[in-house]
């Protein structure tokens, strides 16, 4: 997320805003991205400092990581509150996708209006395609509960073959112990299991051209950096499909390859038979976006339409 909002505040240029800054001319104007894991030691104190925050000046926001079931009974009470005093103190509000919309609307607040942005893709130079000398099958992006390495790994190991599991990242602050489950359960099944670290973007640009299978399978998601970091790299990769990736597969121009977590084996199996199949042609690279210099235009048009 810091990472996406430093992307749009340098596409928005010095006078423009990302974290907690605004246009230049208007200091008391701010726009925040906001997840409640970032901005307090609990959902109610991430809510009470945007109020304090809006109490002191005009607040904008881009939701992330926004509640649903997947949070627990307990967990999903606490952050739609914490969501809905958001939604209540911002000016206006920006989700990643229409299935954050939804999601939204049915646990924090029917009448929740936002505006839907989607995450950019920025697609690089195309290249040729690398073969590694492994076969490989690759999760890009940090490690935490829900993300899927762990149904990677399982379908991996169900097709007895010679393919191991990469993880293009390194754990999530805090989740060091579910890298070491991930290994112990990697090594429990006889499946190659590699966790590159951190890496800078032109390393990560370089392993997502390598890995022979690129695979999402979050069990809950409402918005994916890991996708557009795969398409930007000029793969199609194998995804679980869910609201939101069927979302983004008719966004992309059908530039991805759905499937089901009970045939994500055998998806990966036949993408493995037929590595091709991961690339894409010009004319689906064509049908990506918006990029970076869109998303940024949508924004300013959100701003015009927020009552400062």
């Amino acid at each position: 997320m810091t990472r996406y909002a430093q992307q749009l505040a340098d596409a928005l240029g010095a006078s423009e805003s990302g974290i907690g800054a605004a246009p230049a001319a208007h200091p008391h104007r701010r726009h925040l991205h906001f997840t409640d894991r970032l901005f307090g030691a609990d959902p109610g104190a991430a809510a009470t400092a945007v109020e304090q925050l809006a109490s002191g000046g005009t607040v904008s926001v881009t939701l992330h990581d926004v509640p649903q079931p997947s949070d627990g009974d307990e967990g999903l009470r606490l952050r739609s509150d914490a969501y809905r005093r958001v939604i209540d103190a911002a000016a206006g509000v920006v989700v990643n996708s229409e299935h954050e919309l939804r999601l939204l609307r049915r646990h924090t607040s029917r009448a929740a209006r936002a505006a839907v942005i989607p995450l950019p893709v920025d697609p690089h130079p195309a290249g040729e395609p690398v073969r590694g000398a492994e076969l490989t099958v690759g999760v890009l992006g940090f490690v935490y509960p829900g993300k899927g390495h762990d149904r990677v790994i399982r379908a991996v190991a169900a097709l007895a073959g010679s393919a191991g599991v990469e993880v293009l990242g390194r754990a999530s602050a805090g989740h060091e112990r579910d890298l070491a489950a991930l290994e112990s359960l990697a090594a429990s099944l006889g499946v190659g299991f590699v966790v590159t670290g951190y890496l800078s973007d032109d390393e990560l640009l370089a392993r997502s051209r390598q890995t022979t299978v690129p695979v999402i399978a979050h069990e809950h998601v409402s918005a994916s950096g890991s996708l557009a970091s795969w398409l930007s790299a000029g793969r199609r990769p194998v995804v679980v499909s869910s609201p939101y990736m069927q979302e983004m597969a008719e966004l992309h121009g059908g530039s991805l390859t759905l499937t089901t977590a009970d045939e994500l084996p055998a998806a990966i199996a036949a993408a493995l038979d037929d590595p091709s199949s991961t690339w894409l042609d010009d004319d689906a690279r064509g049908r990506l976006g918006p990029d970076t210099g869109r998303v940024a235009a949508l924004y300013r048009e959100f701003w015009r339409g927020v009552a400062w």
